[in-house]
């Protein structure tokens, strides 16, 4: 269908699109049975109503409205890939000549991916943290599995560091209790610090049925952030005894029979997540790069109206809590956003990175010829139910009930992207060493330690 562009300015244009009367005609043929079925005309049959008693009851033009919107879609698509622009939101459609058995015109103005200098790939570099002292770290993953099947038994005495107690709690602001800062019957292993600040100090030393009050910063409820006096009392002390790491605890904890086994499969895993570390901040490192060596233009509108999605969405995820946004700003004490204009401006901010990253990748991956695979999207799928605490038939029924198979599609198709580029940077480590990043990016199969480094 013909077509002809006009750019307004760097990130708008405008389509104006023909669509020849002999391209309409199937469209207007079908427009007639559709509408033939709809209506009910007394003396005709539903479905076999003639094309001129339509017309009278409708209007001449109702059919050939019906066939120009039905071609629209893909006369609008048309004219995108013939002019090779990509829209950043949806057109403004404008009909600007409308007559049947003559060509229709519509005018389509849309925000558009603008044209842009591509960074040199092959400059970026990263630095990354070295991968050292991992016995260290599976030391600390045993000694959390100890604490976890730990042994406790009651005792007469004060309570020590490392006892399990069982508590109440009970918060209170100038003399009045809270009635959401109170909660009984808490089991609490002291020195974890899995509380509130100054609760180890105040328990340490006291015995079941004593009680004591220390002041602290509230972590939930309707005054969190705000310091609150807090009456603890110890109902019960006991000491714990953690198992001895031998081959018994090993198939008490694990699918192997020995420690050396376990602590074996234990360094695989701290090895697998140091590697994937690196490549996190390695991703950061390019990416950030990338942005800071690209200049891309941004339409006004399609920022401000992201902007104020965002900005809607989460004032009101913060109104079903009951709070309004000034009242969340006021408790995350941020001071890079402590009202809601400077919240607003970072969010912005974000909104823009978000935009350029997409627009680079979406190049980079045009350029190195990404393709996205079924089994990428059943890894993506896999990691979005771990990440959820879901099943992947949940996820995939959420993807398909949402419709969100072209949006995840595209950012797997964008990850890709920057793997590619990752793969071609300069990655050290913090000692120097160069990192072989297109093989940890190789595939999954490839053990973690296979992939090598040099100096």
């Amino acid at each position: 269908m013909p077509s002809t562009v006009e750019k307004l300015s760097t990130t708008r244009a405008k389509l104006t699109i023909e669509i020849p009367f002999a391209d309409l005609k199937p469209a207007i043929a079908k427009a007639y049975r559709d509408l033939a079925s709809q209506i009910t005309i007394p003396g005709f049959r539903k479905g076999h109503i003639p094309a001129g008693m339509i017309d009278a009851r409708l209007g001449k033009g109702a059919a050939l409205s019906e066939a120009v919107n039905a071609m629209l879609p893909d006369a609008y698509a048309q004219a995108l890939e013939s002019h090779q622009l990509q829209p950043l939101g949806q057109p403004e459609i404008e009909m600007t000549k409308l007559e049947e058995d003559q060509s229709v015109e519509f005018v389509a103005t849309v925000d558009v991916v603008p044209e842009f200098d591509m960074p040199k790939l092959g400059s970026l570099a990263a630095t990354v943290e070295a991968i050292e002292d991992l016995d260290a770290e599976v030391d600390d993953k045993i000694k959390i599995l100890r604490n976890r099947f730990a042994q406790a038994a009651d005792v007469d005495r004060e309570a020590r560091d490392g006892d399990q107690v069982r508590i109440d709690l009970v918060g209170s602001m100038n003399g009045e209790v809270l009635p959401d800062a109170q909660a009984d019957g808490l089991t609490y292993v002291i020195g974890s610090g899995e509380m509130l600040d100054g609760l180890d100090e105040a328990v340490i030393g006291a015995k079941a049925g004593e009680e004591r009050t220390f002041s602290s910063t509230l972590l939930g409820g309707s005054q969190e952030g705000n310091v609150a006096d807090i009456t603890v009392t110890v109902t019960q002390v006991q000491e714990r005894t953690l198992p001895e790491v031998d081959d018994e605890f090993a198939q008490l904890v694990s699918q192997f029979d020995t420690v050396e086994e376990m602590r074996q499969d234990l360094m695989v895993a701290v090895q697998r997540m140091a590697i994937l570390d690196q490549l996190s901040l390695a991703r950061r490192q390019v990416m950030d790069q990338l942005l800071e060596n690209t200049s891309i233009d941004l339409p006004e509108g399609v920022v401000n109206d992201e902007t104020q999605a965002r900005t809607s969405q989460i004032s009101e995820q913060l109104k079903e809590a009951g709070m309004t946004l000034e009242d969340y700003l006021g408790r995350m004490n941020d001071p890079e956003a402590a009202t809601v204009e400077e919240f607003t401006a970072r969010t912005r901010t974000n909104v823009e990175r978000g935009i350029r990253s997409e627009i680079l990748l979406n190049r980079i991956a045009d350029e190195e010829k990404v393709q996205v695979t079924r089994e990428d999207l059943t890894n993506f799928v896999l990691q979005k139910a771990q990440e959820n605490g879901t099943t992947p038939d949940q996820e995939i029924q959420h993807m398909q009930s949402h419709g969100h198979m072209g949006e995840w599609m595209a950012q797997i198709r964008q990850s890709k992207a920057l793997d590619a580029v990752v793969s071609k940077a300069t990655v050290k480590d913090s000692n120097g060493r160069v990192i072989d990043m297109a093989a940890i990016l190789a595939p999954a199969q490839e053990s973690a330690e296979d992939i090598e480094t040099s100096d």
